[in-house]
């Protein structure tokens, strides 16, 4: 019989193999359960952040919003989100009124972060050689990368030809041009205007609702309220002799030979007055989407009607609805039904007092922010996912005046809250060029000429702040906020805010760390009130920009002329009463716009966040880390100065480009020519349609 190929080993053969099988499991073992090299800590961009969602993606409650495939240009598509919650889920502290008292610099509570299961045990690998640190990122620099994507996706849409504007019309709108349509393409043609269709949501944004009201009431309304401009026969006029008239006056007779007949309605107050309940807009939108349609080209009606002469508010024949006008207050109350009913801003308490300091609830800004820092500069104006805005805008606090209503008619002006339903105009201040909102013909010397990095001048205003009230105003936290002194105070726990809240640990801030916050914002703030808008019930009566209740908080100084504000870097942009008239300036400039805002303008689809300016949370935290990115810290945090040079550049050149006089005449005839169809009876079957005929 044949010996097995493999004869069993004797035991001291065995023993001889398992002793040194031990002894290398063992070393592997050793090696493989070594500590490492500590990595360096990622301060920014934390792993579970998905880069690949967007922001945009959060539930927005605007209103009336235009159903349209592509996302508002300040609403990037594929802007990086954070771990974000969506809007209907509230934080823990919701479940109480946000204006209950709190210990200074609380925070909601973060939720809890899920346990990870325990991972099987992976065999013992052979040691690999240690991959090189990864380098810090800032959620800036991700930003700016996302919107220089976005900007270039938005060049790549321009329609060249008439032919292509036409095409990009119906596949965005969903239904023909308005009759008109090739004179104003050929205008535009004409003024050297960059035709994109998304240029002009807001117009959209804006006239929507409308298709949900009989054209003869939108008519009725128009030509019988108080202030008004007529247009007949190619000629407008206005028998008003506001300024504000004048002025959109003016700018419409320069394209009054291409409108058809129409009257426009104007808001003469600073604050916008139209705020009809979501409900009501739900419904206006439903029949505005069911409107859509593209008629046969051959049915379709090409010209516009003509209208009876203008006869005023008497004329007795016209159906009128009254307005109810209001002028409760907070004015919270009646901006926030234009919200959804299931917002945070309809269901969370409205604040009664606004005495104490104010309260920050970082968490609302979560669906706007990457990392602690504004990716979505649309929906961070937006107010119905952010409560804690009531008490922290003078506009929500107390207005400087109030009179509202809920019925829908078309009223034009110049700015608005997200909720508000007037139809925008570019502002009168922006087509006037007047050099206190411009700095005239002056934009600054070349960045590397100018003489300090940041300044801040302008009045206290906000709305009518008083003795109880004021520590809520926007411009009084800001201008608190670049307080050297106060800060240092804060830091040292000698005296905390009145009216601000230290940063968060989000910010990482290296000054913060080594307590010289205050010491260093000294360093580069040149931030201050020229008048401090007392109340005007104070007696005695208030002299010299002087005001009894916040003399020692604030010192006043000296007013700067935009010219000379120019000389700096970077330039900040708080809302006043309303919209900030200087934001055009500050565009045109060769400084760097830090914006902050509530309202909504004409341009606002043609800019791109951290392309052109720099957005801005309206509670101002990111504040400080913003500036720490562009200026550096000492030697431990650089700088990127270069960043900033190429954002102020890029909106200087872009500003030049579509935010001209002769842009605002193209989108104010893109503007008209589609509010006269919508007040046309024969509306649904209007269009041009040439290009299909052809």
């Amino acid at each position: 019989m044949r010996s097995p190929a493999f004869p069993p080993r004797r035991a001291s053969h065995l023993v001889r193999y398992i002793f040194p099988a031990i002894l290398l499991l063992g070393i592997f073992y050793y090696l493989s359960h070594r500590p490492r090299d500590p990595q360096v800590p990622n301060t920014y961009l934390s792993s579970g952040h998905d880069t690949s969602k967007s922001s945009s993606s959060s539930p927005s409650y605007n209103q009336g919003i235009p159903d349209v495939a592509n996302q508002p240009v300040n609403q990037p598509a594929k802007n990086p989100s954070s771990n974000q919650k969506p809007v209907h889920d509230y934080p823990e502290s919701d479940k109480k009124p946000i204006h209950d008292s709190k210990p200074a610099h609380s925070k909601p509570d973060a939720p809890a972060k899920p346990v990870k299961p325990v991972e099987p045990v992976e065999p013992a690998q052979p040691v690999q050689p240690t991959p090189p640190k990864p380098s810090v990122t800032h959620p800036i620099d991700e930003l700016v990368r996302v919107a220089n994507k976005d900007f270039q996706d938005l060049l790549g849409k321009e329609s060249k030809t008439l032919a292509e504007a036409a095409q990009a019309y119906r596949k965005r709108r969903g239904r023909h041009p308005p009759p008109g349509f090739d004179k104003w393409y050929e205008f535009a043609k004409e003024n050297d205007a960059v035709i994109v269709e998304d240029f002009f949501d807001q117009v959209y944004h804006d006239l929507n609702p409308f298709w949900g009201l009989d054209a003869s009431m939108i008519r009725d309304e128009a030509m019988g309220y108080e202030m008004v401009i007529n247009i007949r026969n190619g000629n407008a006029s206005a028998e008003s002799d506001w300024f504000w008239t004048q002025i959109w006056l003016d700018m419409i007779q320069t394209i009054e030979h291409l409108l058809p007949d129409m009257d426009i309605a104007l808001n003469a107050m600073d604050e916008p007055r139209l705020v009809v309940p979501w409900e009501d807009i739900n419904a206006y939108m439903k029949k505005e989407k069911q409107s859509r349609v593209l008629s046969p080209a051959k049915t379709v009606i090409k010209e516009f009607q003509k209208l009876p002469p203008p006869t005023g508010g008497d004329d007795k024949s016209l159906h009128i609805v009254n307005k109810d006008w209001e002028d409760t207050n907070p004015y919270w109350l009646i901006a926030r039904r234009g919200c959804a009913p299931d917002s945070p801003a309809r269901k969370q308490p409205a604040m009664t007092s606004f005495d104490g300091r104010p309260s920050f609830s970082s968490a609302w800004a979560t669906p706007h922010q990457y990392q602690g820092y504004v990716s979505n500069s649309t929906l961070s104006s937006e107010f119905c996912h952010q409560p804690d805005l009531q008490g922290l805008e003078g506009i929500f606090i107390k207005p400087l005046t109030t009179s509202a209503t809920k019925v829908l008619f078309p009223m034009f002006g110049g700015s608005k809250l997200a909720t508000n339903n007037e139809i925008l105009l570019p502002a009168p201040m922006y087509w006037n060029e007047e050099e206190r909102f411009t700095g005239g013909d002056d934009h600054g010397p070349a960045w590397e000429n100018k003489v300090d990095p940041l300044i801040w001048r302008g009045v206290a205003t906000g709305g009518r702040n008083n003795e109880s009230n004021w520590k809520g105003f926007q411009r009084h936290r800001f201008v608190a906020m670049n307080n050297g002194t106060k800060l240092t105070r804060a830091e040292e726990d000698i005296e905390a805010p009145v009216n601000f809240e230290l940063p968060s640990a989000t910010y990482d801030l290296a000054a913060q760390k080594d307590k010289r916050l205050g010491a260093w914002v000294s360093q580069w703030s040149d931030v201050g009130f020229t008048d401090l808008f007392c109340d005007d019930k104070i007696e005695p009566k208030q002299e010299e920009g002087r005001c009894v209740y916040t003399d020692q908080h604030y010192e006043t100084v000296l007013g700067q002329k935009l010219a000379v504000q120019f000389g700096y870097k970077y330039l900040p942009d708080i809302d006043g009463n309303s919209f900030s008239g200087r934001y055009l300036g500050f565009l045109r400039s060769t400084s760097l716009p830090i914006k902050s805002t509530l309202w909504r303008e004409w341009h606002d689809s043609r800019l791109v966040a951290w392309k052109h300016f720099v957005p801005m949370d309206n509670r101002f935290e990111d504040y400080y880390g913003i500036m720490e990115y562009f200026l550096g810290y000492e030697d431990s945090v650089p700088g990127h100065d270069e960043v900033a040079k190429k954002i102020a550049m890029d909106g200087k050149a872009w500003a030049e480009k579509v935010l001209r006089k002769e842009d605002m005449q193209v989108y104010v005839l893109r503007l008209l020519l589609e509010y006269a169809r919508i007040s046309d009876d024969r509306r649904e079957n209007m269009g041009w349609v040439e290009d299909l005929l052809s």
